[in-house]
């Protein structure tokens, strides 16, 4: 079985009490956004750009590093090991607006972006290192992080 080696950076998305999950139907999955670094790319600029792309919310920024985890897994024939950096996020915008009503573009066609308390987030999400972020997210949001720079790694 040939192995596959890449890096991918995401973001756990908060507000208030909830948090920002994607439904993919096509495989019955509820997940976090993430995606591949590009080259050139930080992880913190990779984790908003994908964000943005699979959720459509443009107007974010990082709260928080969450760190790094190495994920190992089989797929079509594929060893995948991934190298993951996550960060806690969260919306720009003004007033007192639930999030289903902030402004967005289309996000990828793949994904339904959903709003979900922690509880109900963390007994959703399909796969176990994704509850781990949001574990790492909410314990870091009970800290208080403050608004962290969007830009170097």
């Amino acid at each position: 079985m040939k192995t596959v080696h890449y890096t991918a950076a995401g973001g756990v998305v908060i507000d208030r009490d909830r948090v920002l999950v994607l439904r993919r139907p096509s495989r019955d999955e509820v997940r976090l956004p993430k995606g591949h670094i590009e080259t050139g790319e930080s992880p913190r600029q990779a984790a908003l750009r994908e964000v943005t792309e699979e959720s459509g919310y443009a107007a974010l920024y990082i709260v928080a590093d969450l760190g790094a985890q190495e994920v190992e897994f089989d797929y079509q024939d594929k060893h995948v090991v991934r190298s993951e950096r996550y960060f806690a996020m969260r919306l720009e915008r003004e007033g007192d607006r639930p999030p289903c009503q902030v402004e967005r573009e289309p996000g990828e066609f793949q994904f339904i972006p959903d709003w979900l308390g922690w509880d109900e987030a963390l007994a959703a999400l399909t796969f176990e290192v994704e509850r781990e972020w949001l574990r790492r997210a909410r314990s870091g949001m009970q800290t208080g992080p403050a608004r962290a720079p969007e830009v170097g790694s």
